[in-house]
């Protein structure tokens, strides 16, 4: 199908949604199965490629090394250090390359600054509604549309506190480095205790040393010691963790109701934390180093939830969810770093494939774990026209992680290394040869094949556990949890192989 515009109308192969990690991946693998005469359309509503990298806080950094973000396995062409953390500005130039080199490979449209209002399917093809910027509609008419908008991660607004005697402001409304809040020295409130907690907190720390820094934490963050997973030198031989083993070790504990119990286990071998305890993990990087900052340069951490900031005759009173308060200056600073993955509120989303079979939805399922990988591997199953072959399990996340976030990170968790081995069975090895995602990539060639052995050896053996893993969650909460029922097999449809 060729490319053409005539009275606001793109005619193309692929039809992708989404510009950000799992966009991008997505966009990569459709390109690889297409002839260069062949067309894509990327629709992203930002002006630019990069997804929640746009919009997020400009000191924000990657907490592991650069070269495993990226769209399959396009390589970094910077020349930074393999450690290297890399800022949202290397973030966003690494992304753009990755786009231009797909423009290289395939005719590719792309549709930026437009929102994707919608998409109808039928027999033939997939026609979805765009907004341009000037308010005109785009309407993209494809073979197939890939929404790989992800999580959908958003800019966090600052607090809507009764107050007006502190100052309410979010990461993104506030540079904690310099800007408003370096023209005084009044104490800063960092709510919470997540990854944009600790960015906040670290950045005040050693931008502003000697502040009065605080942190109101909710029930504590842990983190996995990125040391561990990331030895550096000689010490990637025979130190280190590999973080795929402790994915299968997290799902491997995981029977479906002892998610406090997998937590704790993992807390305590591998975990980091600032606040004094820790109850929650999200799966995050950082470094003993980092943490010693942090709790350094800490005035005061309360493990609690902040519900309003009132005035009183005394000063500011912050209100608490137990029922405590704080009493807090006149002109502190409250900096809103809850988490950017909110699902409170937010409707369950439509399954991973369409009844027609033409339209596949990377969401927070967590069907792979991370977007990425669902973006990258949901591609590929419907390029070689296997995606309705292929019985992957699935699971409302939003209601799960609406339930519990605990148990909806280990049943993630549980759900990427079932269908993981599904697709292995499936699809060509290089498929996964060339996942330049993966994480255990950072190891010699030696210490991969070990790990590739061992999940060779047992995923099939392991499946009936993390099944009935799996379905324990779903009886426990009311969640639908199994494989995509009514569905259209694609077979019919022509594979792009």
């Amino acid at each position: 199908m060729s490319t053409s515009q005539e009275q606001g109308v793109i005619r193309a192969d692929i039809c992708i949604i989404g510009a950000g990690i799992a966009g991008l991946n997505a966009l990569y693998v459709a390109s690889r199965y297409l002839r260069p005469g062949q067309s894509i359309v990327l629709v992203d509503r930002h002006e630019r490629p990069g997804g929640m990298w746009v919009e997020t806080y400009d000191y924000v950094h990657l907490h592991q090394p650069h070269q495993f973000f990226t769209a399959g396995d396009l390589p970094w062409t910077s020349g930074l250090p393999p450690e290297h953390l890399a800022s949202k500005g290397e973030v966003l130039e690494h992304l753009s390359q990755c786009v231009a080199e797909v423009g290289r490979r395939v005719r590719l449209t792309q549709l930026l600054g437009h929102d994707f209002e919608g998409a109808d399917e039928d027999d033939e093809q997939v026609t979805a509604t765009c907004r341009a910027p000037d308010g005109s509609t785009v309407r993209v008419v494809a073979d197939r549309l890939i929404n790989a908008v992800g999580l959908r991660v958003e800019p966090n607004p600052p607090l809507p506190l009764s107050s007006d005697r502190v100052r309410s402001v979010s990461p993104e409304t506030c540079d904690m480095r310099d800007g408003p809040i370096a023209a005084d020295d009044a104490p800063v409130w960092v709510v919470g205790s997540g990854k944009t907690g600790m960015d906040a907190v670290h950045a005040l720390v050693t931008h502003h040393p000697g502040r009065e820094v605080n942190l109101l934490g909710g029930t504590g963050t842990f983190f996995i010691n990125r040391d561990l997973f990331y030895p550096t030198g000689a010490r990637r031989w025979w130190g280190g963790l590999r973080p795929n083993g402790l994915m299968v070790a997290l799902a491997d504990r995981f029977d479906g109701t002892n998610e406090a119990e997998t937590w704790a286990w993992c807390r305590e071998q591998y975990g980091v934390w600032a606040p004094p305890t820790a109850e929650h993990c999200f799966i995050g990087l950082i470094s003993p180093a980092e943490i010693e900052t942090i709790r350094a340069g800490l005035h005061q951490v309360v493990l609690d939830h902040l519900v309003d900031a009132v005035d009183s005759v005394d000063g500011v009173r912050l209100t608490l969810r137990s029922g405590h308060h704080l009493d807090v200056a006149p002109g502190s600073w409250v900096v809103n770093c809850t988490s950017h993955l909110d699902f409170h509120g937010r409707s369950s989303e439509p399954p991973y494939l369409s009844p027609g079979g033409r339209v596949v939805h990377v969401g927070a399922s967590g069907m792979f774990g991370f977007s990425s990988f669902a973006g990258y591997f949901l591609t590929h199953l419907l390029m070689l026209g296997k995606i309705g072959e292929v019985p992957l399990y699935t699971a409302d996340g939003i209601s799960l992680f609406q339930a519990s976030t605990s148990a909806g990170v280990a049943a993630a968790l549980t759900l990427a290394q079932y269908n993981l081995g599904l697709v292995l069975d499936a699809v060509p090895a290089k498929v996964f040869a060339e996942c330049g995602l993966d994480f255990d990539r950072w190891y010699p060639l030696p210490r991969r094949l070990v790990g590739q052995v061992k999940f060779l050896a047992g995923h099939k053996r392991k499946r009936q556990h993390y099944r009935r893993a799996l379905e324990t969650v779903g009886e426990r909460f009311g969640i639908e949890v199994g494989p995509l029922v009514g569905a259209a097999s694609t077979g019919r449809h022509r594979s792009l192989a």
